[in-house]
């Protein structure tokens, strides 16, 4: 048979071979093609028992994401699964990689499944917002017990063969899974049968241990629908006949599809996939290769990015400007590293491996072996400048010399290296070794091939790059410096820090910015400030007052002894109403649907601005750098499509109403903001 399932008969067992290539996404086409093969082969006389193959690298990875807000094709995933479950003659799936989502579903309405060694099974569907629609919360529970696949589910993380193997999701494990799957088909042609997954409903387990672990559940992930709906969808496994349990599935699944949070999960996966393609890279350009890197600076950042070079099984060489320094920051490593141990996530010789790849070295001469440098020094322009200079006499040319700066001027560092083409930013967000961002600058001269280098090196370590372009800031930095000037303001007009905090976390936020700042220390902040001519008159008031936030026991709210979490400060706002009174701004009470507006609003009015100005490419770009690097809710999508979501129109009327009532110029609409909103479209239309 040609197309998308090839049939292949011999020693009476017929062998269906997916084959739509890249990954054998479950489109329409493959849906009916499996329906066709699968009847061909139960109609044929000779076939006693039949095997379920894929080409490729991928088993089934999935559904196709082209089809994805499109009208629903027949025959439906859930129609196909249920015609494997129901064969007459004995199914098996030879799994000999991803079997991802649908994929999982499809092999779970098979009799039984084999695995080969490169296989990984998962339910990743709560990572776009819904749930396993085709079966999987009715087939998993009953063959791994309902509280390890509630767990497969709302985790969306993958089991390695093994792993699958230990939980009843394979029946066995091969080096040839196709071999095994044959020779396995013919046995249960023969009998026994085991029930099919659908009928095991002994497998489920005690409903004491699910509703157990659903409870913790439930109380981590209040705003994610998806969740709610998965421990709902696996209960009814307990109470509901398997009919009226897939029937209930699939709505859920359907409501899910239209439920704006979901819509908001959907965004920022597709979002993240389409920052992976660097806008205006040539095509073909390659990254040129990275065997060891170098790391400038020892404190947190530094050491933190050296570990990410380490983890990722690159050598690197983190360099200090004395030997007290460099072992100081080598402790502070392998202090963390041992956390990891004491913690169980990392054993004791993956932290010696790891250990292992990191040395100490003092001096910048240090970095002429690395092909790749970091600079993670003091933020100083001068500073900075020089250290690059001799960073492009002392590293070999070809070598990318990359900055962490957060805000200052890539341009000049760049133009002091002498080797412009070799210049960029690779911003790591705090602390390096967990946070999942990479902000990759794009300078004025930057080589091609350079930044494809940035891009790429993001990838091996694991983080989720973005490209941008150099500016103040960058994209973060940028729009939460507007969010800033708000904060501070809105505590001028009346507010408290916890009502401002609040409005953030009511949100969705984890912090609000003033716990935050406390956390961080003011005097990051006011360093800032002092070398870009900017003020804060509340926040200035507090450094100059020795407020530092919780390493001082004091800053926007009080940490009496050595406390983590802040007390609201009975005198900060008669401190705070005297600063008003000197700058000249009038009180007055400020409603939380204010400060939630007056906080957010201007990050989007900046978004317009910078993809106005081509400092971001998309618009989906700065929804990711704000969903990886500040911890912008997911369930909202990120500014612009938060933005989107709300409309436009109502976003630029309520901008211009506090530019009038403020005399603020800079909440006045962007003119992209202002132009889209007049047309009535959206970011997500650009």
């Amino acid at each position: 048979m040609n197309g998308p399932v090839r049939i292949e008969i011999a020693g009476g067992v017929a062998r269906l071979t997916i084959a739509n290539p890249p990954v054998n996404a479950l489109s329409a086409a493959l849906r009916a093609a499996l329906v066709a093969a699968l009847d061909k082969a139960v109609a044929d006389p000779s076939v006693r028992g039949i095997v379920l193959a894929a080409d490729g690298r991928s088993w089934v990875a999935g559904a196709d994401i082209s089809e994805f807000g499109k009208p629903p094709q027949a025959p439906i995933l859930q129609q196909v699964v249920a015609a494997f479950e129901a064969s007459p003659k004995p199914v098996v799936a030879a799994i000999h990689g991803a079997a991802l989502g649908g994929g999982l579903e499809l092999a779970l309405g098979c009799l039984a499944r084999v695995g080969g060694p490169g296989a990984s099974l998962g339910l990743p569907e709560v990572k776009l917002g819904l749930l396993p629609g085709a079966g999987g919360t009715q087939r998993a529970p009953r063959l791994m017990g309902a509280p390890a696949a509630l767990a497969l589910m709302t985790s969306g993380d993958p089991l390695p063969a093994g792993a699958a193997l230990a939980a009843g999701l394979l029946d066995a494990l091969a080096d040839d899974p196709v071999a095994e799957a044959m020779a396995l088909a013919l046995r249960l042609a023969e009998g026994p049968r085991p029930l099919p997954a659908g009928a095991r409903d002994a497998g489920l387990g005690p409903r004491e241990a699910f509703e157990a672990a659903a409870a913790k559940l439930a109380r981590r992930a209040a705003e994610e629908p998806q969740v709610e709906a998965c421990i709902a969808c696996v209960r009814n496994a307990f109470t509901l006949p398997l009919a009226e349990a897939l029937a209930a599935e699939r709505a859920a699944f359907l409501a899910l599809v239209a439920d704006p949070r979901s819509k908001a999960l959907r965004h920022a996966f597709f979002a993240e996939r389409a920052a992976a393609r660097v806008a205006g890279l040539p095509p073909g350009t390659a990254a040129r290769p990275v065997a060891r890197a170098a790391v400038l600076g020892g404190g947190t950042m530094g050491a933190g990015i050296a570990m990410c070079f380490a983890n990722a099984g690159i050598p690197v060489t983190m360099i200090e400007t004395d030997a007290a320094a460099m072992e100081r920051g080598l402790a502070r490593i392998r202090g963390t590293y041992e956390t990891s141990v004491a913690r169980g996530s990392l054993t004791p010789e993956q932290m010696a491996a790891r250990l292992g790849r990191i040395e100490g070295a003092v001096g910048l001469e240090a970095a002429a072996p690395a092909d790749l440098v970091v600079e993670a020094v003091f933020e100083d322009l001068d500073l900075k400048k020089q250290v690059f200079g001799t960073l492009g006499a002392v590293t070999r040319p070809g070598t990318v010399l990359a900055s962490n700066t957060s805000y200052l001027d890539i341009d000049a560092m760049a133009a002091a290296s002498g080797r412009p083409g070799d210049v960029l930013g690779m911003h790591f967000f705090s602390p390096a070794n967990v946070m999942r961002l990479l902000e990759v600058v794009r300078a004025g001269a930057t080589d091609p091939t350079a930044l494809a280098t940035a891009v790429e090196v993001g990838r091996q370590l694991k983080k989720v790059p973005v490209v941008v372009g150099t500016c103040f800031g960058f994209v973060g930095n940028r729009m939460l410096a507007q969010r800033s000037r708000q904060a501070e303001r809105l505590l001028l007009e009346g507010a408290t820090p916890d009502q401002v905090d609040a409005a953030l976390t009511g949100f969705g936020f984890r912090m609000g910015p003033f716990a935050m700042t406390d956390l961080a220390g003011l005097d990051i902040g006011w360093r800032v400030r002092q070398a870009t001519g900017g003020r804060a008159p509340v926040a200035d008031a507090l450094v100059a007052a020795g407020r530092l936030g919780q390493k001082t026991g004091a800053g926007f709210y009080l940490y009496p002894d050595g406390a983590r979490s802040g007390l609201a400060d009975p005198d900060l706002p008669a401190r705070i109403a005297a600063i008003a009174a000197a700058e000249g701004v009038a009180r007055r009470a400020v409603s939380p649907e204010e400060i939630l507006d007056r906080l957010v609003l201007p990050m989007v009015n900046e978004g317009a601005r910078i993809l106005e100005e081509g400092i971001a490419a998309r618009p989906g770009d700065i929804d990711v750098v704000w969903l990886h690097g500040y911890n912008w809710p997911a369930w909202r999508g990120g500014p612009m499509h938060h933005a989107d979501a709300r409309g436009l129109g109502a976003v630029a009327a309520r901008l211009a109403a506090f530019a009038a009532a403020t005399g603020d110029e800079t909440l006045k609409p962007a003119p992209l903001l202002a132009e889209l909103a007049g047309q009535g479209r959206g970011f997500g239309d650009l």
